[in-house]
């Protein structure tokens, strides 16, 4: 696989978490409002964690830091929101077919990080050289 795709691939998926996570931080009611609709307990500090975890993990991806690592972490997010937010199954249906497109297209994103996390080396996560890309640190 070519290292233009991957990297190109690695920071498109970056993007995708880093802007909703600035689009929550500036309009944090509406994700709260959201959520509570779920019947999501604790919406508002589980917002600001999604918050800081779509922020600093997007800039992690984008500068391509720890990548396995935070690709995996988004696997479990990404599961997380599908099953809490995209519950088609649990909404009206009026909503069963925007739901339903949002749980299928988070299914291909998650795809996206799990090849990525199956293409990036492994990393310390030891303080050493935390601010080297992967590749910079990699022996």
């Amino acid at each position: 696989m070519s290292q233009a795709s991957v990297t190109i691939g690695r920071v498109l998926l970056g993007l995708y978490f880093l802007l909703p996570g600035l689009m929550k931080a500036a309009a944090p009611d509406q994700t709260i409002a959201y959520m509570e609709s779920h019947n999501i307990a604790f919406a508002t500090p589980l917002m600001w964690i999604a918050t800081v975890t779509n922020i600093v993990g997007g800039l992690l991806l984008i500068s391509g830091r720890h990548v396995k690592l935070v690709a995996y972490g988004f696997v479990i997010y990404v599961l997380l929101v599908n099953v809490m937010l995209h519950d088609f199954w649990n909404v009206a249906e009026a909503m069963v077919e925007r739901e339903t497109q949002n749980f299928i297209k988070n299914l291909a994103i998650l795809a996206g990080l799990m090849v990525l996390a199956g293409f990036a080396p492994l990393r310390s996560l030891g303080a050493g050289d935390w601010w080297r890309s992967d590749r910079a640190a990699a022996p």
